[in-house]
C-alpha cells in the first residue's frame, strides 16, 4: 500500500508539471515586439504596424469609390474595353475591401482614418494634392450624367488618376509595412493597377 500511494503521488506531480509547461508554452509570445502588434487568430498571425493599419484604413474607401465608378459603366459606357475593365475593377476590389475590413476587425482597429485629409468626397484630390486620387462629388455626378464616348473618356481619365493614387498608397505600404498579407496586397495593387493605367491611357489615345 505505501508503494502504491507513493507511485500515485509521483504520477500526479508529473502530470501537473507537464500541464504547467504546456500552459506556459501556449501563453508565450503575447504583447508587442519591436513596436509591432499581433493580430487575432482570424487574421494573419504575422505582426502588423501602424503603416499596415493606415494602408487598410485608407485603401478601403479608395477601393469603394473605384467600385462605385465602375458600376456606372453599366448602361453608360460604349467602348468594349472600358466595359471589360470596369467589370474587372469590381471583381477585384470588392473582395479586397472585405479582406481589409477583416484585418482591421481582427487587429482591433477602426475602419476610418480620421487623420487623413482629402478622403471625403468633394476633396477634389484627383489632381494629386491629396495624393489619393479620390473623386469629388462634382466629378462623380458628371460621370453619372455622361453617356457613350463622353462617359468612356471621363471614366478613363478619372480612373487613371484614381489608380495612380492607389499605387502611391500601395508603394508606401511596400516601403513601411510589416504585415505579410498587407504587403502582398500592396504588391498586387501596384502590379495590377499599373497595368490598368497603361490600358486606360491607350484607350484615351484612340477615343
Amino acid at each position: 500500500m505505501p508503494d502504491t500511494t507513493l507511485r500515485r503521488r509521483i504520477s500526479l506531480a508529473a502530470t501537473a508539471t507537464a500541464a504547467g509547461l504546456l500552459l506556459a508554452a501556449c501563453g508565450g509570445g503575447g504583447g508587442t515586439t519591436g513596436g509591432m502588434e499581433h493580430g487575432a487568430p482570424t487574421a494573419s498571425r504575422a505582426a502588423f504596424g501602424s503603416a499596415d493599419v493606415t494602408f487598410a484604413q485608407r485603401m478601403i474607401p479608395h477601393h469603394r469609390q473605384a467600385v462605385e465608378m465602375s458600376a456606372l459603366a453599366d448602361g453608360r459606357a460604349r467602348d468594349t474595353e472600358i466595359k471589360t475593365l470596369a467589370a474587372a475593377v469590381r471583381t477585384a476590389q470588392g473582395p479586397e475591401i472585405r479582406t481589409m475590413r477583416s484585418w482591421l476587425a481582427a487587429w482591433g482597429k477602426p475602419e476610418s482614418d480620421t487623420a487623413m485629409p482629402g478622403m471625403d468626397h468633394g476633396s477634389g484630390a484627383h489632381d494629386g494634392s491629396g495624393a489619393t486620387g479620390m473623386m469629388s462629388d462634382r466629378e462623380m455626378k458628371d460621370l453619372d450624367a455622361a453617356r457613350g464616348t463622353d462617359f468612356d473618356k471621363k471614366f478613363a481619365r478619372l480612373m487613371v488618376a484614381h489608380h495612380n493614387g492607389a499605387i502611391e498608397m500601395a508603394r508606401a505600404e511596400q516601403r513601411d509595412g510589416v504585415n505579410a498579407d498587407a504587403r502582398k496586397l500592396a504588391d498586387d495593387v501596384v502590379k495590377n493597377q499599373s497595368a490598368e493605367v497603361e490600358k486606360l491611357n491607350a484607350i484615351l489615345a484612340r477615343l
